[in-house]
């Protein structure tokens, strides 16, 4: 059997990885002979772009006779920035994308964007497989209705729009099927779930549901959540449900209240810290983790180190840290700059501090057990989202093997195993396909 001719080079987050097994099984479908690269882009960072158009570059040097085809919110955003890319044969929308037809040899046209605001739907896809990973993504919604001064992601991504509560629990019982032994939830921003649908059902309600609609699901996951529309159903879930991960991840952004202001966020600082401290009231070993920008327009020293101390005061363990990058078309980028090495600096202190308190997480850990999802070669990720390696570990990937934490070495916790592993629900992930 020859090798597949379609692949998808990934940027950016959770939902574009999903979204890029779709169009790999899209493209594969629709093969004719003609090498075909898709490059699934993001556009949160000005950084996130270039390196997007490097990557086209390089392909185009290493394979010249591939079709290169460039997806994603960055030419969901700026299509012309690509259509002057002469290695670029096809620049597809964030919806077009995924729509079949569109991968057919020779394509519909060079650039295929419609008006993403226009958007009213979910398409639902289910995914049968994730090539090289033990966890499954499974996209509940998409799209944002708010408007962060710093952010273009709702101009590549549209309104916000759910995936019905069935179809959710139809596509997580196929992956369970399949082997897979955890399932993250992701979206755009997936707590404004279901405002959307009839009867307005909370994300909350759909983790419930699930849970109860597919007891052999053995681990679910959820991505970024945003403070003001964390809901009660959703804190119950967190309390009650073992099955629920205790890794939880806040968009704070920052912890200064003017500069929260100003990026038209709505939360402030004490909310932050009044969520944080219920959710570790309701399960006290939780991780929780954050993202946090450095270096937005007008932040002076003191907003700052308001951000800086919410590590330590909200207990954060994860944190992705973003030197503030000016987007063109948001607010944010008219407003007063900061300096580019003053940003820089503040995102290392940023990051420095989290990794402080991220050792001293992990540090904490050994002793204690660890569920951990092999990913590859003894090697996973145990419920807090720390990496762990197992000593002497055979299981295939997707198996779950009950652990105690021995040490740390490099940033990982060593391990070993209790007892036998607990192999997923049909097969290893090793011989899905």
């Amino acid at each position: 059997m020859s090798e597949p001719k379609s692949q998808v080079l990934t940027f950016g987050c959770r939902l574009n990885a999903y979204e890029s097994e779709v169009m790999k099984e899209h493209a594969r479908a629709a093969e004719s002979g003609v090498e075909t690269v898709i490059v699934n882009t993001c556009a949160v960072t000005a950084e996130a772009e270039r390196q997007a158009r490097q990557a086209i570059r390089k392909i185009r040097r290493e394979r010249p006779a591939a079709r290169i085809v460039v997806t994603g919110c960055a030419a969901q955003a700026h299509p012309e920035t690509f259509a002057a890319m002469a290695e670029v044969d096809q620049i597809l929308g964030n919806a077009e994308k995924m729509r079949p037809e569109v991968f057919a040899v020779p394509p519909a046209g060079r650039i295929v964007v419609g008006d993403i605001m226009a958007v009213r739907e979910v398409a639902s896809h289910l995914v049968s497989g994730f090539e090289g990973r033990a966890r499954a993504f499974v996209e509940v919604q998409q799209g944002c209705d708010h408007r962060c001064t710093f952010c273009i992601i709702p101009f590549g991504r549209g309104p916000n729009r759910s995936v019905p509560m069935g179809r959710v629990v139809g596509q997580i019982r196929e992956l369970v099927q399949a082997g897979y032994g955890e399932v993250v939830l992701t979206g755009v921003d997936v707590t404004a779930y279901g405002g959307d649908l009839p009867g307005k059902p909370s994300l909350g309600q759909l983790v419930r549901r699930l849970l109860a609609a597919v007891p052999e699901l053995p681990r679910l996951r959820l991505s970024s959540l945003d403070p003001v529309e964390v809901d009660d159903e959703l804190l119950a879930a967190i309390a009650g449900e073992e099955r629920l991960m205790p890794h939880i991840h806040l968009s704070v952004q920052a912890g200064d209240d003017t500069i929260l202001k100003r990026m038209k966020r709505r939360h402030l600082r004490d909310d932050v810290l009044r969520l944080a401290d219920r959710i570790r009231s309701l399960r006290p070993d939780v991780a929780l983790g954050a993202d946090i920008i450095a270096g937005f327009p007008t932040e002076d020293e003191d907003m700052f180190r308001r951000s800086l101390d919410l590590v330590d005061e909200a207990g954060l363990t994860h944190l992705h840290v973003f030197p503030f990058s000016a987007r063109p078309g948001t607010p944010a980028a008219k407003m007063p700059k900061v300096r580019g090495d003053v940003v820089k600096e503040r995102a290392a202190r940023l990051r420095a501090r989290g990794e402080a308190a991220l050792a001293a997480f992990m540090a904490s850990r050994i002793g204690r057990g660890a569920s951990v999802l092999v990913e590859r070669d003894g090697q996973g990720h145990c419920g807090h989202y720390l990496p762990v390696r197992i000593d002497g570990c055979r299981a295939e990937p997707g198996a779950i093997v009950p652990a105690t934490v021995t040490g740390m070495t490099g940033g990982v916790l060593d391990a070993v195993a209790i007892g036998q592993a607990t192999e997923p629900a049909i097969m290893p992930a090793s011989s899905r396909r």
